[in-house]
């Protein structure tokens, strides 16, 4: 008997490809960090319902082929950030930034306030729900490079939450201070929606044996955020066709994977309608952009495969302690989400954000139990009023710090 392949020794690849269902060059491919990843080729099949006095079916067919593919993983920044961007139809790219100015820093309650005398967040190209940080040689040491996340913003005043075991230390005002977001962001674009599709590999070292799959588009990313434990993702995928197989790695040398931990629930925040949240005991996100294969007479595979509406749907748990998420059910109430991920508690650490402008509770059942009593709330996001409050104006942005 032969050698049976392991799945240790699978190598998963993949790169964009600059038409769709033609594989992209075999230079520049990338390693994928996975739990699970299952690429495979599908058929339809037709069978026979001639009536035959043998009683016995006489003939089937293979119909029109397609790839589909899975992926379940751990998250963590940077890794993911290209199929984030593909179901969201828009690249990653830099967020706002302001260069020498004059601010003062305050407590505010629980947050604190970054207060600059003259120009405009706004204008700078900054989001509620961007993390940021600040530098400056006049700075206090505690407060340059710490990860503040906005939880509020107008054009001279940025309230932040530090996302981090120090805190700020008030001081101002202060001359010559940049204001940065951290790594990239998107968000689904009112326009110049992209449509972007990827050639995966799957390598059996160990057997010699290479499935490389074209045409693939993203069709969902999930997100799972538990009360205790790591931060896990989900992706679909719907393709074209298993390209070709061979005894030889397709991609050359693909860059190997980034080795950034990996988030868990204990390191973060949950800021639910501008309010830090501690009764949340999970919180799921699911993002799904609608696929279509185009199929057509005369081909074995599809011409194309459609994209269409992005929906992004969620749910959250959240411990009944008073009538305030139960009312945001009864009155149809429209509130806002940020869920910030860090993979640590250093006040630099790397980080993904997730921030929701306009979000409605589609249920508010309440589950009985002998202790802690929850309530099960399915939630539905919305397109955000144009620049309502320094929220961008889509149904959900992503910062990764990493990307």
């Amino acid at each position: 008997m032969g050698k049976i392949a392991r799945g240790i020794s699978k190598l998963v690849s993949y790169k964009k490809e600059t038409t769709w269902g033609t594989p992209a060059g075999a230079v520049g491919g990338k390693l994928l960090r996975r739990v699970t990843a299952d690429f495979n080729l599908t058929k339809e099949s037709y069978t026979s319902n001639e009536i035959t006095p043998s009683m016995q079916t006489i003939d089937m067919r293979h119909g029109v082929r397609s790839a589909e593919g899975s992926l379940s993983a751990e998250l963590s920044p940077g890794t993911y950030s290209d199929f984030m961007g593909s179901v969201l139809a828009r690249d990653f790219t830099a967020g706002g930034s302001t260069t020498g100015a004059e601010v003062t820093i305050a407590t505010s309650g629980s947050f604190f306030t970054v207060t600059r005398t003259a120009g405009s967040y706004l204008a700078d190209g900054f989001y509620v729900g961007n993390l940021v940080r600040l530098a400056g040689v006049g700075l206090n040491a505690a407060n340059a490079g710490n990860n503040l996340l906005v939880v509020a913003m107008s054009a001279l005043v940025m309230t932040v939450q530090v996302l981090s075991s120090t805190t700020l230390v008030p001081e101002g005002p202060i001359s010559a201070v940049d204001v940065a977001v951290v790594g990239k962001q998107t968000y689904v674009p009112l326009s110049g929606h992209t449509d972007d599709s990827y050639s995966v590999e799957q390598f059996y070292s160990d057997i010699a044996q290479s499935e490389l799959y074209t045409g693939l588009k993203v069709g969902s990313f999930s997100v799972d955020l538990p009360a205790t434990g790591l931060v896990t993702a989900s992706l679909a995928f719907t393709g074209k066709n298993l390209e070709q197989t061979g005894t030889t790695q397709y991609f050359t040398t693909p860059a190997a994977t980034n080795t950034e931990g990996i988030f868990a629930a204990v390191s973060g925040s949950l800021i639910v309608n501008g309010v830090p949240s501690a009764l949340v005991t999970s919180m799921s996100i699911n993002i799904e952009r609608a696929l279509e294969a185009a199929n057509v007479v005369g081909s074995n595979f599809a011409a194309d495969v459609f994209t269409g509406k992005i929906n992004v749907t969620g749910n959250m748990s959240v411990y009944f302690s008073d009538a305030t998420f139960r009312d945001y059910f009864d009155d149809e109430a429209k509130v806002s989400l940020i869920m910030a991920l860090t993979t640590g508690e250093d006040k630099d650490s790397e980080a993904i954000v997730f921030t929701m402008g306009k979000v409605k509770i589609n249920t508010g059942s309440a589950q009985d139990a002998e202790l802690g009593i929850l309530r099960s709330m399915d939630f539905q996001a919305l397109q955000n009023d144009v620049t309502t409050g320094g929220l961008v104006a889509s149904t959900i942005m992503v910062q990764d710090t990493v990307a």
